[in-house]
């Protein structure tokens, strides 16, 4: 009888141990992604770079003629919606310190009106610091009506510092779904 109580004591702190372990996964679980946001503000890693993400302060800069960088743009949509976003067109080749404007189109064919909101990454990360933007629609929420399509600028320049080993930047946009997050502020 005293081994069935030591087996029940044993088998209950077994349980208590994987419960305790499930609610520290969970924790963690959620506490990732606001750990990854910081480590990537810290280290510059994922393309995300206060640079990348406000306007350049500085001024005018020389065109390197002699040298050209391939930009290509790639997009996708969180969440799994059905709403349409893509770069107008895939690449273009810029002079450093040369400004220029593409264009993304986005499109909501839900039954609702939707905000968005962009967040950019530019790869490879070494590169991240030297592009750029001076006009861009993820630096704002884009709200779009019922079946809505827009055409949004983004108006970028490659600082000539870009190292001379990086000829190809990636620009890349992640398409977020912000509505209930507006809609609960506004409660």
């Amino acid at each position: 009888m005293n081994e069935a109580r030591q087996g029940d004591r044993a088998s209950r702190g077994h349980v208590w141990r994987l419960l305790l372990g499930t609610v520290a996964m969970f924790g963690f679980g959620y506490a990732m992604v606001p750990l990854y946001g910081l480590i990537c503000d810290i280290t510059g890693l994922n393309g995300q770079d206060d640079a990348l993400l406000s306007a350049s302060t500085a001024g005018p800069v020389a065109i390197d003629t002699s040298r050209t960088v391939r930009i290509e743009f790639v997009t996708t949509v969180n969440g799994g919606r059905d709403w349409g976003f893509e770069p107008v067109v895939e690449s273009v080749t810029v002079h450093p310190g040369e400004a220029r404007q593409v264009v993304f189109r986005a499109s909501n064919p839900e039954p609702r009106d939707t905000v968005a909101q962009a967040v950019p990454s530019v790869t490879p990360w070494r590169g991240a610091k030297y592009l750029r933007k001076t006009e861009c629609f993820c630096f704002n929420e884009q709200p779009f009506g019922v079946g809505e399509s827009k055409d949004m600028p983004v108006v970028f320049v490659v600082d000539p510092e870009l190292p001379d080993d990086v000829d190809t930047l990636t620009l890349s946009y992640t398409l977020f779904d912000v509505s209930q997050r507006d809609e609960l502020a506004r409660k």
